[in-house]
């Protein structure tokens, strides 16, 4: 099987129709994606909590009319979650059913097939022919162990099942693995990816994304809420403001009728960016407002 290359034809392409989504895009994520699709290798990006990690594995599902397949990872996640897991009460019932004559081979041959075959996100990603976006969300969060269970998937983008056999996608999903790097994952993983960090954007790159997702928000305000973001990132906090919660803030003014952003402005809105008591304390001091 040959990587499929129908991605993006180019860094360009996919600048451009990436673009066209919403998302916004820097050389080196276009460059980047690129490269997953032409390779056909699983890409990794690693960053803060809300840079858009998960937003380019949606815009590029987007971009190639394809089909998004997403794990979320969690501690605790095991191999019935992720890869499949039998219908032991279907086949259960398949076996009551069965008349007395049948054999144990026979009735193994008969509830070891797809009719009791679970799917889950992996082996559904893997068994697609048509264009398919795997999402691995936050692989950081998982136990060491389920990298295991990838190994197989990125490496050969196939799937053992011991009563079915080798399970080989014929066609490879774009995989993208997201990490919010809370833990280090193995260096046998990310052998396996192509790498692609992504931070907070620059000032004016947070604008453009703002002014883009965010209708009939005026250019100034936008600054306004800019400066103050980047203000919030400077202090340290539990939990920084992300782009979401960029681009809710400025959703929240709109909604307020708010045309500027002053002091009594922040104080009053400042729970569409800071979710922890700390934080709000931090900044109302840090930023000098008013009570809230």
């Amino acid at each position: 099987m040959t990587p499929d290359s129908t991605w993006f034809s180019s860094p360009t392409d996919a600048l451009t129709r990436l673009g066209e989504t919403g998302y916004l895009a820097d050389a080196a994520t276009t460059t980047t994606a690129y490269l997953a699709g032409a390779l056909g290798k699983p890409l990794l990006i690693e960053g803060p909590a809300g840079v858009g990690k998960t937003e380019l594995a949606k815009a590029v599902t987007q971009a190639a009319s394809a089909e998004l397949v997403r794990l979320q990872c969690y501690e605790g996640l095991d191999e019935a979650r992720a890869l499949y897991e039998w219908n032991y009460k279907k086949q259960l019932l398949r076996i009551q059913a069965t008349g007395p004559d049948q054999s144990w081979e026979e009735t193994h041959d008969d509830i070891f097939t797809d009719e009791f075959l679970l799917s889950r996100p992996l082996l559904t990603a893997i068994r697609r022919d048509e264009p398919t976006v795997l999402l691995i969300d936050e692989v950081d969060k998982t136990d060491v162990e389920v990298e295991g269970l990838l190994l197989e998937v990125l490496s050969d983008f196939q799937v053992t099942i011991p009563e079915l056999g080798t399970v080989t996608a014929t066609r490879r999903p774009f995989v993208v693995l997201t990490s919010n790097a809370t833990r280090e994952l193995s260096e046998a993983l990310k052998r396996r990816c192509l790498y692609l960090h992504l931070d907070y954007p620059d000032a004016a790159r947070e604008q453009e994304i703002l002014l883009s997702r965010v209708p009939g928000l005026d250019q100034a305000l936008a600054g306004q809420v800019v400066e103050v973001i980047s203000r919030l990132r400077e202090l340290e906090l539990k939990k920084a403001p992300s782009i979401a919660e960029s681009i809710d803030w400025a959703r929240t003014l709109i909604a307020l009728q708010i045309k500027d952003l002053d002091q009594a402005a922040i104080s009053a809105t400042l729970g569409a960016v800071l979710k922890h008591v700390s934080d709000h304390e931090r900044a109302v001091k840090e930023l000098r407002l008013g009570p809230r």
